[in-house]
């Protein structure tokens, strides 16, 4: 395995393409394609993930679909843990666990597998990108209901103008991130 070196100096958000008006007017979407295609980029990012959950002593990270597979999977292959997918309702074969969650229009559901997570486990959460936070606190909910420890919430990306790290915090989650967006 070849393993690069890593690059504290390396300015992640430069790496980060936005899209503006996508998917609607207005909108300054935040593209991460770029940066998990920079070999560099996406090593150094899980890099700083696996440094911010170590502290934490997860024994497992929980990935939350779909771009949080991709660095919850990487974390987890570097810190020689195992990695528990939270997917939407019906994706997964087995017999599940779920939680139900708001959306702005309608409701969502989150699942995972029975048995993936055991009471006492301690787990640390990531995805992609953290915006109003509801996603990651249905996550925590679920978590919580199999009977694991949430010790985080770790995410590449904040857009601290929609409320999610504010709604985490009053939620009692810590919540670490690697770049903040503000609206513009």
């Amino acid at each position: 395995m070849i393993a690069l070196p890593p690059r504290p100096d390396l300015d992640l958000a430069s790496l980060v393409r936005t899209i503006p008006d996508f998917p609607k007017p207005g909108i300054q979407f935040r593209d991460i394609t770029t940066l998990i295609g920079d070999a560099a980029g996406f090593s150094e990012t899980v890099r700083r993930l696996c440094t911010l959950a170590a502290v934490h002593r997860p024994d497992f990270i929980v990935a939350v679909e779909a771009r949080g597979f991709l660095f919850g999977a990487a974390m987890a292959t570097a810190m020689g843990l195992g990695v528990v997918p939270v997917r939407k309702a019906g994706k997964l074969p087995g017999v599940t666990i779920g939680v139900d969650y708001e959306l702005e229009y309608g409701v969502d559901r989150l699942e995972l597998h029975e048995g993936a997570v055991m009471p006492g486990h301690r787990v640390v959460l990531v995805d992609d990108l953290l915006a109003t936070g509801g996603t990651i606190l249905a996550t925590a909910a679920l978590m919580r209901n199999a009977g694991a420890e949430v010790a985080a919430a770790l995410f590449v990306i904040d857009l601290p103008d929609l409320g999610g790290s504010r709604r985490l915090a009053d939620a009692g989650l810590a919540c670490e991130t690697l770049i903040a967006f503000d609206g513009d």
